[in-house]
């Protein structure tokens, strides 16, 4: 990631407001750092671990039959979707988020279009999501005892936001926000939104769902943010959006129900509960 991201560190960019576009140096740094922890994940399990195939070991394959894989992807699509619409409708209420308003003219061009963005950009959330959900949470999570689950989940959240420190530093995600502050509520938004595409995996026994919420939450809902917002009123993502504290109440609200109900144990998918068995440590 600091390799990556090294051309923009060293001129000292800083991404300043929220509404700001990206550029095509910043798009590439961006998305060759992506595809880090997927690398990684597959140069370990192929010459360290060798235990076997890469897409069996990274869980890199479609739920079957076809019909359960669709039902995981839209559910992958509409969970993300919902959190979202919870967290705007948080702050508009609280006073936070300056709604703008329904406009429904030209809301279908604009939905299509941040789709297809979305569908463009997954194959670099599955650079992200093999080396997290693929690779590091299995291993962390060991034979699935509480006490492991529970350091599995707070590990792999606080590893996949540190990992995001070097675009931390420049304001990536929190523009205007100091990295004291920045830091902390990365680590607060990963460490919650993780348990969601875990559970996206662990239901569907593959990493493809946990790709699509992901790139729905990193792309989509960001979208949606502006679109929805007042065009005149500044945008600050601590304050909205699921990386802000509405979508921390948000997300905290539905991963309370899915460890309550025990979703997020892996047993609860290989005890009969779901129509795949899913063994411990490859998942």
């Amino acid at each position: 990631m600091w390799v990556a991201m090294s051309p923009l560190l060293a001129t000292a960019y800083r991404r300043g407001d929220a509404r700001e576009e990206t550029g095509a140096l910043e798009e590439a740094c961006i998305a060759a750092a992506m595809l880090a922890p997927a690398l990684a994940a597959l140069l370990v399990v192929r010459h360290v671990e060798r235990s076997g195939r890469v897409r069996d070991t990274l869980a890199l394959r479609w739920p079957k039959p076809w019909g359960r894989a669709v039902r995981a992807c839209l559910v992958a699509f509409a969970v993300p979707a919902g959190l979202t619409t919870a967290a705007l409708t948080l702050g508009a209420a609280t006073g936070r988020y300056p709604f703008g308003g329904m406009h429904w003219s030209g809301f279908d061009a604009w939905a299509a279009g941040a789709v297809l963005n979305m569908l463009v950009s997954l194959p670099l959330f599955f650079g992200e999501e093999l080396g997290w959900q693929g690779y590091l949470f299995p291993r962390l999570a060991g034979d699935g005892d509480r006490r492991g689950l529970i350091r599995a989940y707070a590990l792999t959240g606080t590893a996949f936001a540190l990992w995001h420190m070097p675009t931390l530093l420049m304001g990536g995600q929190y523009p205007g926000h100091p990295w004291y502050v920045s830091v902390p509520a990365m680590v607060t938004s990963c460490v919650l939104i993780l348990p969601v595409f875990t559970w996206l995996r662990l239901r569907s026994g593959s990493v493809v769902p946990a790709v699509i919420g992901h790139a729905f939450v990193s792309s989509v809902s960001v979208d949606m943010v502006e679109r929805f917002a007042d065009p005149q009123a500044a945008l600050d993502p601590l304050h909205m959006g699921v990386a802000g504290w509405p979508g921390w109440i948000a997300t905290g609200a539905f991963v309370t129900f899915l460890a309550l109900t025990g979703r997020l144990d892996p047993s609860f998918y290989s005890a009969g509960n779901a129509s795949r068995s899913v063994p411990a440590r490859g998942w």
